[in-house]
């Protein structure tokens, strides 16, 4: 085993652990309050994509709070809820069109906008699901474990059988290859949340096999904008990973488009 994979597995194990302890263990507003502080540091490393000052940078991350709190108010009720949902639905078609057919087309402006439009739907979405009766704890725990799992399979597949590039233009070490590996390894997962959660296979799995595809939208848009910026990394926090938005920028196309999905089922309110 190389020592940056060692080094990344033992990040994770720690990381996992952690996360497990406060999600399980602990009452719903720990993990709302971790969620909360995950974003706000992830706003941060996202403002460096604006290529501007830090004063400036410090606002950004405090209009990210902002837009937390009113989306907080407007999810309180369902209509409002499903409404944000769906308009992160229809910003990360946008952001795949933008990968596709723009991906030089980037600047501040829209650097800004789209860590608007990525975090807070993602943050939403986490919340609205821990806070779920009955079941919250597991329904985030499940999510995790479906974008890890598809993380990891595109991971190993890539890097030993890919071939094809996904989209040279953004990512050059991403493949087709990788992102079938990633898709096959979140099948079994979603077919165990099925049988966990007593739901039929068919819709439920096709919900999650969308969350997945669109966890690869929200990798391509970070990569997309730390090309822009002339970054490898979004941050240095995790010594293997990265930085925060390394860590959930698969989670922020996934997280919504989940949620959404189980809301069209009726098997969230």
């Amino acid at each position: 085993m190389t020592d940056p994979l060692r080094k990344r597995i033992i990040t994770a194990a720690i990381l996992i652990a952690l996360l497990l302890i406060v999600l399980l263990a602990m009452p719903a507003a720990a993990t709302v309050g971790l969620l909360t502080l995950t974003v706000l540091a992830g706003a941060w490393e996202w403002s460096a994509f604006l290529k501007a000052p830090r004063w400036a940078r410090a606002l950004y991350v405090l209009l990210i709070a902002l837009a937390l709190a009113l989306a907080w108010l407007a999810s309180g009720h369902r209509d409002g809820l499903r409404l944000l949902l769906e308009g992160a639905f229809l910003w990360w078609l946008v952001a795949l069109g933008w990968i596709v057919f723009a991906p030089h087309r980037v600047g501040s402006w829209s650097a800004g906008l789209a860590g608007l439009c990525a975090l807070v739907p993602a943050w939403i979405a986490l919340v609205r699901l821990r806070l779920a009766p009955g079941r919250g704890a597991e329904w985030v725990l499940f999510a995790l474990l479906l974008v890890w799992a598809a993380d990891i399979g595109a991971y190993f597949v890539g890097r030993f059988f890919g071939r094809v590039r996904l989209a040279p233009e953004v990512s050059p070490g991403k493949t087709w290859e990788g992102v079938a590996g990633g898709v096959v390894a979140s099948v079994p997962v979603a077919i165990a949340g099925s049988l966990w959660f007593r739901l039929p296979p068919g819709a439920f799995v096709g919900v999650c096999l969308a969350a997945v595809g669109f966890s690869v939208v929200g990798d391509l848009t970070e990569s997309l904008l730390k090309r822009f910026a002339g970054m490898k990394d979004s941050g240095t926090l995790f010594p293997g990973h990265g930085g925060v938005m390394d860590r959930i920028d698969s989670l922020t196309g996934a997280a919504p488009v989940l949620l959404l999905g189980l809301t069209f089922l009726g098997v969230l309110p």
